[in-house]
């Protein structure tokens, strides 16, 4: 993403429940290493809303210190997979960046679906 010093390639984490969002930098920490079973120090990107969806918070690490980017929506919500109430507390999706920036923009990334991959063959 352009403008932002994300790592270079990142994997991108999103924590499919809302937190607290009063948590911070310590607390977002303490939930990618004890939910998400992640190294938060590794090149990746952490992504959490809360229960309204129209704020999102990215943590990352940035060589040598932690980076927290908040995003408020003043209207809109973000779309987030839907879960039911009973699975799993720690569910976590990988996105890819172009999702990211998809998902940033208003775009229920779980309705794009690329066109499928063709195989085809040569008759000689």
């Amino acid at each position: 993403m352009k403008g932002l010093p994300f790592p270079e390639n990142p994997c991108v984490y999103m924590a499919v429940q809302p937190i607290d969002f009063r948590l911070g930098i310590n607390g977002l920490c303490g939930l990618v290493r004890q939910r998400m079973h992640a190294d938060v120090v590794d090149a990746a990107l952490y992504l959490f809303t809360n229960r309204r969806r129209n704020r999102l918070k990215v943590l990352y690490w940035h060589r040598n210190g932690f980076c927290l980017w908040l995003k408020q929506l003043e209207a809109d919500r973000f779309y987030w997979p839907k879960i039911p109430a009973a699975s799993d507390a720690n569910a976590t999706l990988t996105l890819t960046l172009q999702q990211l920036e998809w998902l940033l923009e208003g775009i229920d990334i779980s309705k794009i679906q690329p066109h499928p991959a063709r195989h085809y063959r040569i008759q000689a």
